[in-house]
């Protein structure tokens, strides 16, 4: 079979990629090589754990702005949002990157999530002319980090966007630049697979090609959080501090849940952040944190975590903030590792 007639994982899967273990998408690292421990620069990953949903026709950036957090309907041909999709009692039922390119405007979410997500938003098209279709295995989604990885991109896009969350578009795909994290650049490139594949050939002789869960581990270390499975409905966004990274207009219309986050926002101190840490364990989305002053009941939970080295991971917890204020955070019981916060790289405002 020639290259042409390969789909993206089996052209991964013919160039060493490794396949996260449970998972027919997850690529987790290529050969029998890894990053360093902890290194998060000049790497390129397919992020083939992620999906892609294209919403078209004429009532498509109406129908988004009444379903999400964010502006829809005033987003420029160069930016990308954030936005959360919630339930009518304001809790998160997905987080998304979303953006314009042509006539569709493009959502991006887990794949675990995406057959139920867009499921549900097709429920409320009613008589609008939207259309929803996954096309997610047609355009391989690249993450890279590193100033190298800056140079090599320039062979197919000439102007970088520059800004976190601003976006260029060109014969090569999609270019979304996104938050920086310990302070390296980090962009997505959403490709046709005729351009992906020569692309990976090209860019894996530069860059350190990795496994997906080295990109989340960069967005844990941006302070992006995610939405899985494990996850959803369990929180309103800004507990998870979505207001502060961009994923929450609070001048635009209606949408599910649009009261309470209204109300959260408005009414009172905020008692609930996302926040980073690091524990001598493994860890994973959902996993409860107890606070030894309080052991009875969990304090906090956690929103995203990954690996960073033997027993050892970082994550992104959701907590009340008044636990941090005397006594010790731990992981699973009051008995379990004990957490270590780390500074965010942005503020809380609070």
């Amino acid at each position: 079979m020639t290259e042409s007639n390969l789909s993206w994982i089996e052209f991964l899967s013919q160039n060493g990629a490794r396949m996260a273990a449970g998972s027919e998408t997850e690529i987790s690292g290529f050969g029998t090589s890894s990053l360093p421990e902890g290194q998060m620069d000049n790497f390129i990953a397919p992020l083939t754990d992620l999906g892609l949903i294209a919403v078209t026709g004429e009532d498509a950036a109406t129908f988004l702005h009444n379903q999400l957090t964010n502006d829809v309907e005033h987003l420029g041909p160069h930016d990308a949002r954030l936005a959360a999709y919630c339930s009518a009692k304001g809790r998160m039922l997905a987080s998304l990157l979303v953006w314009k390119t042509g006539d569709e405007i493009l959502l991006q979410l887990p794949r675990q999530l995406q057959v139920a997500i867009q499921k549900r938003l097709q429920m409320f098209v009613l008589r609008a002319k939207v259309k929803l279709v996954d096309v997610s295995g047609e355009r391989p989604i690249l993450g890279l980090a590193g100033t190298q990885a800056q140079r090599e991109l320039k062979a197919y896009f000439p102007e970088l966007p520059a800004m976190p969350f601003s976006k260029t578009d060109s014969d090569a795909g999609t270019l979304i630049r996104m938050s920086d994290a310990d302070g390296i650049p980090r962009y997505q490139w959403i490709a046709p697979e005729s351009i992906a594949k020569p692309a990976w050939t090209a860019l894996s002789k530069a860059l350190a090609p990795a496994g997906a869960a080295v990109w989340r581990l960069s967005e844990i270390r941006a302070g992006i959080p995610q939405i899985t499975l494990a996850t959803q409905e369990q929180f309103v966004p800004q507990m998870i501090n979505f207001e502060l990274i961009g994923g929450i207009n609070f001048k635009k219309g209606c949408y599910p849940g649009q009261e309470i986050v209204a109300r959260t926002q408005y009414l009172g101190k905020l008692k609930r952040r996302a926040l980073l840490a690091s524990v001598s364990s493994a860890a994973a989305a959902g996993h409860e944190v107890f606070s030894s002053t309080d052991p009875r009941q969990p304090c906090g939970m956690i929103i995203n975590a990954e690996a960073s080295g033997p027993d050892q991971a970082e994550c992104l917890v959701e907590i009340k903030t008044a636990a941090l204020n005397e006594g010790t955070v731990h992981l699973g019981s009051v008995d379990g590792p004990v957490l270590t916060f780390r500074t965010l790289p942005y503020s809380l405002n609070d």
